[in-house]
């Protein structure tokens, strides 16, 4: 596979671009690897999987491609069409099944496609686990099986509200109606629309939603960031609403606009769930790359934080082991293992919603409340070369800081830190500081530019 047409496989699962680098055979290979795995694990017997996908207009031809590959492994596969992503985990653990699986590509454009899989729970199978998975399908070790083995395909359509039936009991609804909230939200025509309206409405919430249909013909780039919301901050100012969400097209990642639309951030999704919800003694495990605001809170509420390597079976893996009260991304990802053990943009929203309706602040006061700092995200294309020397490059530069490097570098001062990685989900590395001020950050990227001579 050339550097112009990627297959991205990672712990995040495979990507790839539609008609190059992904199509329908690479799909169908993936989910018998991912079929295989499963009937081995479960020592030999047929599977039970579930099978969604976002809005995107190849999802329908990969859809029937992985449907396919995961039969022709021996599973009996439900198909539960257009649903978000934590809505196919929800499907999981509601059929009581052996996995699941997404087709989606998240946030990326619409040129590109993935495959998500799921383990039994819901959750993203953990780095050892999906690299036994990937080296399946590298290696071509599926095992096809005869049609006395073959089993049925179904179809459930009820995944929007199962989502709801799992959320709504774990928060107070009476008093979110009762509040009288107005919130803006914009689906950016992905899967999550429908889910979105079925929530705010059972909470009483007046709604206004932007882009909600699943078409996915994606009306700005789909990553959920600041320029990529202004037509949402106008819209939450205009309607007088007391939040704005914006949800990424598979919906496990929301970013968050307050009263007078300003883009707070996808950082504060996570900081503001973990204010709402955490108490003594209690954990919360989120990435190396996410914001210190979520440490300087768990301190105040007497908790503690874990972190891990980027990417959302790693946070999951290790608040399973904790058992953590709460956990996600600094990507605007919540995961709530009270509903589901991946991040789920309907959560964040419920707890929002809640916060506002409990608490006698606007989002705007509420975000006063959180420790502040300045994030700075930049990302760039790399040689493999580069790629390999990447830690030894940093570690000679920094060997007097504090170095973690359970995921490329990490590297620690008292007041601030950047973070070097290679994405999971892109050919490029990703290069994240946060300091006091955004000069101070953007300084520390600047610095690790220079240090790999990307300058």
């Amino acid at each position: 596979m050339n550097n112009e047409s990627p297959l991205m496989l990672s712990v995040s699962g495979m990507r790839g671009l539609v008609g190059q680098s992904l199509t329908p055979p690479v799909a169908a290979r993936f989910a018998a690897a991912f079929g295989s795995w499963l009937r081995q694990s479960i020592s030999g017997r047929s599977p039970h999987v579930v099978l969604g996908r976002d809005s995107r207009p190849s999802g329908q031809m990969f859809e029937m491609a992985a449907a396919s590959g995961l039969i022709a492994a021996g599973c009996r596969v439900t198909r539960l069409g257009v649903l978000s992503t934590p809505g196919v985990a929800i499907m999981a653990g509601h059929h009581q099944a052996d996995g699941g699986m997404v087709i989606t590509a998240s946030h990326n454009p619409i040129i590109w496609n993935g495959i998500k899989a799921l383990r039994h729970d819901g959750a993203a199978p953990p780095a050892d686990q999906a690299r036994q998975i990937i080296e399946r399908f590298k290696s071509d070790d599926i095992d096809y099986l005869g049609v006395d083995a073959l089993q049925p395909c179904e179809e459930d359509m009820t995944g929007v509200q199962v989502h709801l039936n799992r959320i709504l009991p774990h928060v107070d609804v009476d008093s979110i109606r009762a509040a009288k909230l107005k919130a803006v939200v914009d689906s950016v025509n992905g899967a999550g629309g429908e889910e979105a309206r079925a929530l705010l409405e059972n909470l009483g919430v007046e709604l206004i939603h932007m882009y909600p249909e699943p078409t996915g013909l994606f009306p700005h780039t789909p990553e959920p960031t600041r320029e990529n919301l202004t037509e949402l901050c106008d819209k939450v100012k205009q309607h007088g609403a007391a939040i704005g969400f914006a949800q990424d097209p598979d919906a496990d990642r929301l970013a968050v606009v307050d009263e007078q639309g300003v883009y707070i951030g996808e950082e504060y999704t996570l900081a503001l769930s973990a204010m709402h919800l955490l108490g003594s003694g209690d954990k919360v495990v989120t990435n190396l790359s996410t914001s210190r605001m979520v440490d300087d809170i768990a301190e105040k509420a007497g908790a503690s934080v874990l972190r891990t390597p980027v990417g959302e079976a790693n946070v999951a893996s290790v608040m399973t082991q904790q058992q953590a009260a709460l956990g996600g991304e600094g990507n605007g990802g919540v995961i709530w293992p009270k509903v589901c053990g991946v991040r789920d943009s309907l959560v964040g929203m419920a707890l929002m919603l809640e916060m506002l309706a409990k608490r006698d602040l606007p989002l705007s006061g509420l975000v006063k409340q959180t420790p502040a700092y300045a994030i700075v995200k930049d990302k760039a294309a790399v040689s493999q070369s580069l790629l390999d020397q990447i830690g030894e490059k940093l570690k000679e530069k920094y060997i007097d800081q504090k170095l973690d490097t359970q995921d490329g570098m990490r590297v620690d001062w008292p007041d601030r830190w950047v973070h070097v990685r290679p994405s999971n989900t892109e050919p490029i590395i990703r290069i994240i500081a946060e300091a006091a001020q955004e000069e101070q950050a953007q300084s520390l990227v600047n610095e690790v530019r220079s240090v790999l001579g990307l300058a």
